[in-house]
């Protein structure tokens, strides 16, 4: 199972990829050090072929992700969320995207 994950903009950092093998639970980490108070932080899917897809949008704290089964934890500091999937099938394999917009 692999899952690559990319920045969406220059403020926005993330791993180049990230690996895991099917059934074992994985965090996908994104840094956003600059994220301004109003600023919501967004995650997208982007399966092979298609577009990106809109996972979830969040201000703070944490949020339960139905599809793929998991959740997205803002820092409380706000500096930087995860999407942690807790049970990733092959067909999760994907580019992850985190962006910062109002």
């Amino acid at each position: 199972f692999f899952s690559a994950v990319a920045a969406d903009r220059a403020q926005v950092q993330q791993e180049p990829w990230a690996e895991t093998t099917e059934g074992t639970a994985i965090s996908i980490n994104c840094s956003h050090p600059n994220i301004q108070t109003t600023e919501m932080i967004y995650w997208y899917r982007q399966l092979p072929g298609r577009g990106p897809a809109l996972l979830s949008v969040t201000h703070k704290g944490t949020k339960e992700i139905p599809d793929p089964p998991g959740r997205l934890r803002v820092a409380a500091d706000r500096r930087s969320s995860a999407l942690w999937l807790s049970r990733p099938r092959r067909g999760d394999a994907a580019v992850y995207y985190c962006a910062l917009g109002d």
